[in-house]
């Protein structure tokens, strides 16, 4: 298979239907080569085809981790990037490696949160994402819950209610009240009723199941 002749840009294609197929068709295949020739490609001259194998990655990487996880270094390096569609792309990437290699991501974990403070939102959803993960493993809660909590102070109010109950899973009695804490004293910021009812719903689950 040609992979490159697979992806969107090739096919004239504007959508990304043909990169979550491709992505599909390599997992199933466990096909090494092919992610190696995509990964060789993020950083052609041509952006869309960047952008394409990018996208096949992290699709790829959400079916079957294992076959990215090698990558890890790449993806990093990628977290400095000018182009805002590779550098998200590499932390959603780096995102679906977590659960298979907590232990690489860790020993990264300074540049991806660098990474979340300078890059778009959707770079810090994945943070986050990757945050919350490590906190589920005894090995990195204590640090990674420390910079998650930093993350909930200073975010977005728009993503705050989304991290909150993200988070709701790695929540423990040894935890919750710093946790609660810090989401109260962004309460008042919260701009819309919604926000706020969310944020309420993330409390009294907290407080009724601990």
């Amino acid at each position: 298979m040609n992979v490159l002749e697979n992806l969107a840009t090739s096919l004239n294609r504007r959508d990304e239907v043909p990169n979550t197929e491709l992505a599909v068709k390599i997992s199933k295949k466990n096909d090494t080569s092919a992610v190696k020739v995509l990964v060789e490609n993020l950083y052609q001259k041509n952006k869309n085809i960047a952008h394409d194998c990018i996208k096949v990655l992290y699709e790829i990487g959400e079916r079957k981790p294992a076959l990215i996880e090698p990558y890890i270094k790449e993806f990093i390096s990628l977290l400095e990037s000018k182009n805002n569609r590779m550098q998200w792309g590499a932390m959603h990437a780096l995102d679906a490696i977590t659960g298979e290699n907590k232990k690489s991501i860790y020993s990264v974990l300074t540049k991806i949160i660098d990474a979340a403070d300078k890059g778009t939102v959707i770079t810090r959803d994945h943070a986050v994402a990757i945050l919350i993960k490590l906190c589920s493993d005894g090995k990195y809660a204590g640090n990674a819950f420390k910079l998650l909590i930093e993350q909930l102070k200073k975010c977005p109010t728009n993503q705050l209610p989304m991290y909150a109950e993200n988070s709701m899973s790695i929540i423990t009695e040894r935890n919750k009240s710093l946790f609660i804490k810090t989401l109260e004293n962004r309460f008042d910021e919260l701009e819309k009723d919604s926000q706020r009812k969310r944020l309420e719903k993330v409390f009294k689950k907290i407080t009724s199941s601990r």
